[in-house]
């Protein structure tokens, strides 16, 4: 959020302003009372558009802050409620620019994107004069020191009076990129302030997951526990990799792209049968033992939206009877716990194996299909059911 956002800038000696946080409408009164003047009342969700959706209001007095937080506090903004609101002392910038360091997979890179011309509105200033928005590749090896961020300074027009301001601040968020493992930092907007001093009036970072457990544990702070899906916190707890989705299915799969091809066409047989959904990605990858196999079926069958689960994997260095037996452990372990109906669809290594081992145990829950459509159509079929 733009908060945590900004305790990394100034961990990284960014210029910006903390503010203070808030739950409540009393709170952030008392917070623009001690700020003694003008304050700006941000509404913290993890969305873009915050301003227009209204969750961004400038408070003349302390009571204009208590309304404001009293109104935006509860308020949804793309779906995300919001629980707690930002109160800043109001500081009107003279001019707008937008600054980020990202990730360029594409051409294994990271890319500098800047606009003297940006602000809120870059979205609008790149559709309309796309050559006031700069794009600076950065050698990830060579990365980015005072020579190379007036190189970016100096292409991205930064005015005279806050140009060397702005090679100091390109070099903290650069370090704010790289130290903190991001794959982004976006500063919208970057303002001229009065004085000419040049200040992050928000921030927007994400983090790298892969980097956090040995390089970053502080990173565990930001997540919000009570915020977050219990079923994700549970996945993530063992290990997961799941994405909770508004459906009916339960999907199982070994391997990121056959599982977004399973979402696929149980999305397009459960046209056929009342417009039921897929209701989550899971990727066991491909140590589909019994104890992962359970893992992942404890937290499908513990979702209240599933009525049906699609087990769908393809066996390459786990071999298909391998797989089969852990559904059979997994059915075993869970016990009474698995009620809904599983349609399991093997191919590939020892597939024939596979298939013999599950009709053998001959599981009432379990339907064994031979292909992708066909399992994924007699799941949509159990779940409308």
């Amino acid at each position: 959020m733009e908060y945590q956002a900004k305790q990394l800038f100034a961990k990284h000696g960014v210029a910006t302003t903390l503010g203070v946080v808030v739950e409540t409408a009393e709170a952030a009164k008392a917070a623009a009372e001690e700020m003694g003047g003008v304050t700006v009342i941000k509404a913290q969700v993890k969305a873009g558009g915050r301003g227009k959706a209204g969750g961004v209001k400038l408070a003349k007095t302390a009571d204009e802050a208590y309304l404001h937080a009293s109104n935006i506090l509860g308020m949804e903004i793309k779906g995300l409620t919001v629980n707690r609101v930002l109160v800043t002392p109001a500081t009107p910038p003279e001019e707008e620019y937008y600054f980020s360091f990202l990730l360029d997979r594409s051409n294994r890179q990271y890319l500098c994107i800047a606009s003297v011309e940006g602000g809120v509105e870059i979205e609008e200033v790149a559709k309309t004069n796309p050559d006031a928005v700069k794009q600076i590749g950065i050698d990830p090896g060579k990365g980015v020191d005072e020579t190379k961020a007036r190189e970016i300074a100096t292409e991205a027009k930064f005015p005279e009076p806050v140009f060397e301001q702005a090679v100091e601040l390109i070099q903290a968020l650069y370090k704010t990129f790289v130290e903190e493992d991001a794959t982004l930092v976006e500063v919208n907007p970057l303002a001229r302030l009065a004085g000419d001093k040049l200040e992050a009036l928000d921030g927007k970072v994400s983090l790298d997951d892969n980097a956090s457990e040995v390089r970053h544990p502080d990173h565990e702070e930001f997540e919000i526990r009570e915020e977050t899906d219990p079923l994700e916190a549970k996945a993530k707890d063992l290990g997961l990799n799941y994405v909770k989705l508004d459906g009916q299915v339960g999907i199982i799969g070994n391997g990121a792209g056959l599982v977004m091809s399973t979402l696929d066409v149980v999305a397009y047989a459960g046209a056929a049968h009342g417009g039921v959904k897929p209701a989550n990605f899971l990727d066991i990858g491909g140590g589909a033992n019994a104890q992962v196999m359970a893992n992942g079926l404890d937290v499908i069958l513990n979702d209240d939206q599933v009525k049906a689960v699609f087990v769908n994997v393809f066996g390459g260095i786990t071999a298909c009877d391998e797989v089969a037996k852990g559904i059979v452990g997994a059915l075993d372990i869970l016990g009474d716990e698995a009620t809904k109906p599983l349609v399991v669809r093997l191919d590939g290594n020892n597939v024939d194996l596979g298939r013999q081992i599950l009709n053998e145990r001959n599981h009432p829950l379990v339907t064994v299909v031979e292909t992708m459509d066909g399992g994924a159509d007699k799941a949509a079929e159990l779940a409308n059911a």
